[in-house]
């Protein structure tokens, strides 16, 4: 499963609304000023994607101290992220619902898988002013590591 990620870094991020577990709105543009983690990952229910989830929240403080938001992107609906996000016992890493259109902002990042209907398992972190900042593709199978994203984010 190939990916086309044609942002590199200083590209700049392309805005998007889109709707967490809860149903509240974020707008990527309104993040200006925070650094923001788009950690993408193919399905919700799926054991490397769920440690995947659990591990921004496990490093949630971490991230926020080093002025940082995670946000957690599939193209799972919004009650299918909410249903997930409670039995993993999420409380702040926000999951955000990229079903409808289907896929669109995965596209828009060039993260979208079109033979499977889901999105590569991609970290993508974007800076305080909106530009790309780093862009890490993993393998399906593979657990992102956290510790480099915040290496990465300390400088």
């Amino acid at each position: 499963m190939p990916l086309d990620v044609t942002l590199k870094p200083g590209d700049t991020a392309p805005d998007f609304i889109l709707k967490d577990q809860d149903g509240k709105e974020t707008a990527i543009s309104s993040m200006r000023g925070k650094k923001v983690l788009l950690s993408f990952h193919p399905l919700a229910f799926t054991g490397v994607c769920e440690i995947q989830m659990r591990t921004l929240e496990l490093k949630f403080a971490a991230l926020a101290e080093l002025n940082t938001v995670a946000f957690g992107m599939s193209v799972d609906s919004v009650p299918c992220k909410k249903a997930w996000a409670d039995s993993m016992g999420m409380k702040h890493t926000r999951l955000l619902a990229d079903f409808w259109p289907h896929g669109e902002v995965s596209k828009k990042y060039g993260v979208f898988v079109e033979s499977a209907g889901f999105s590569g398992r991609v970290n993508i972190v974007i800076d305080e002013n909106g530009k790309i900042a780093m862009v890490k593709v993993y393998d399906k199978t593979e657990v992102p590591d956290i510790e480099a994203v915040l290496k990465f984010l300390k400088g």
